[in-house]
């Protein structure tokens, strides 16, 4: 391992050298540790607690606010540590937090013909993706990222290595599936459930004018109580330039409206079914700039987003989870969407429709569509601008209809704005457990303005 003191040459780019956001926070950790192994983790935690530090945990560096940066605490940087194993006989895969979901974990499991929900940005490492709940790909039919981990290794606030499952460490197991930063531990492996590969991955994706915003809304939640959990419709407003267009069609100034569809299904007759059953109605099918169907892979689907989401560049970020009615959410959402400042810069309606109940476990915020806004942009003289716009923009859309339901811990800075992420049972259940894991309160938890109240909405 490599431990580098404040002051220390090649501190800085230990510090934030590694955060995907180029917005960089001014906090400064007492000291980086970069472990290469479980025994260097456990060796940074029992450091921690002679030097009287805290501390903080990178898995990928991809939080929007860079909660890994703590002033004067032990940073554990945990991005050499990427080891990947497959059990055929069990299904079952394990990995490293700092894993990527897209560039390492999804090309593994694809070499072995099988998958698991993860995110859907390539770099995101699955430590902090899967704490905090796992929004991925094929989540409406397999759930949660969270939902199959089957068991996590954990080196706990007192420098012991232990594992959690079902059976043993439990309420670590159930806190590892949803707690995000508030986990009191450092996991150093998650085992995962996996799936068959799908025989037949495909996108459909419908370009529209941000005209018809309102009655292609309206339509998709009409859609949503009935549709498939196979099928995922995402409607984003982007300004990119390139976007699906018919032959002769010529993109319109601003901001436009994908509807992109994607579906995992057993045969290409299944996928046509399916996606045939969300085609928009004629009225408004006829009014679209463009039309794109086909067979896809994830990584045709990380390399769009990674257009979307390019890097070294800054980012302000925020979501909500809503049950507001079409007509309700819209003048919110077109006063979003109509005045994206940047050309990065881009916003989502994803259909959630959750008609099931969730396992027992500390992640328990969702709602019937999911909302994120991304800012992106270079220039440092426009932070405050840009994170006001969006954290003002979103709580506006988390009033519409008196129907706003919380928040999704992957898409916040509770630093700007905070809302309730988790049920309070399970709120005051994961507050209990950590009283009892880490009582000493060594494991730094939720950054978050300190005029804020964590978990309220």
């Amino acid at each position: 391992m490599r431990l580098f003191r404040r002051g220390d040459d090649g501190y800085e780019q230990a510090r934030v050298g590694r955060v995907f956001n180029a917005r960089r926070p001014e906090r400064y950790p007492a000291a980086v540790l970069l472990a290469e192994s479980e025994d260097d983790v456990v060796a940074g935690v029992r450091l921690a607690a002679r030097e009287g530090w805290r501390v903080s945990v990178r898995s990928g560096g991809h939080s929007w606010a860079a909660w890994s940066v703590r002033d004067d605490a032990l940073l554990i940087d945990l991005g050499s540590m990427k080891d990947m194993t497959f059990d055929a006989l069990t299904g079952v895969a394990t990995a490293n937090p700092a894993v990527r979901g897209g560039m390492d974990l999804a090309p593994f499991l694809d070499a072995h013909g099988r998958m698991f929900p993860g995110g859907h940005c390539e770099s995101v490492g699955i430590g902090g993706f899967l704490l905090q709940g796992g929004q991925g790909w094929n989540s409406r039919q397999w759930g949660w990222g969270c939902e199959n981990v089957v068991g996590v290794d954990v080196v706990t606030a007192d420098g012991s290595l232990v594992h959690a499952n079902a059976i043993e460490n439990t309420d670590l197991y159930w806190a590892a599936r949803g707690s995000g930063p508030g986990f009191p531990g450092v996991i150093t492996r998650f085992h995962l459930k996996t799936y068959d590969k799908p025989a037949a991955f495909t996108q459909d994706t419908w370009t529209f004018r941000l005209e018809d915003l309102e009655e292609l809304l309206s339509w998709l939640h009409d859609e949503l109580p009935s549709l498939d959990r196979i099928v995922e419709p995402v409607v984003a407003a982007t300004r990119l330039p390139d976007v699906p267009l018919f032959e002769g069609v010529t993109r319109p100034d601003g901001p436009v409206l994908l509807l992109h569809t994607t579906a995992m299904c057993a045969s290409a007759e299944q996928a046509e079914a399916l996606l045939a059953a969300l085609e928009p109605p004629g009225a408004l099918a006829a009014r679209a700039l463009g039309h794109v169907r086909g067979l896809t892979t994830i990584a045709e689907e990380n390399a769009a987003q990674a257009v979307q989401n390019p890097e070294q560049h800054r980012y302000a970020v925020d979501c909500t989870w809503s049950d507001a009615t079409a007509e309700q959410l819209a003048p919110a959402l077109r006063e979003v969407w109509a005045n994206l400042p940047t050309e990065h810069s881009f916003s989502i309606w994803y259909g959630w429709a959750p008609v099931r109940a969730l396992p027992d476990m500390a992640f328990s915020v969702e709602a019937n569509v999911y909302l994120a806004t991304y800012v992106i942009y270079t220039d440092e003289a426009d932070d405050e601008t840009y994170r006001s716009w969006v954290h003002s923009r979103t709580a506006d859309l988390a009033a519409a209809g008196g129907a706003g339901r919380g928040v999704y811990l992957g898409d916040t800075d509770f630093t700007r704005r905070s809302d309730r992420f988790m049920s309070d049972a399970n709120y005051t259940r994961l507050e209990q457990i950590r009283s009892e894991r880490d009582p000493d309160g060594r494991i730094c938890a939720y950054l978050i303005d300190p005029s804020f109240a964590l978990n309220a909405g």
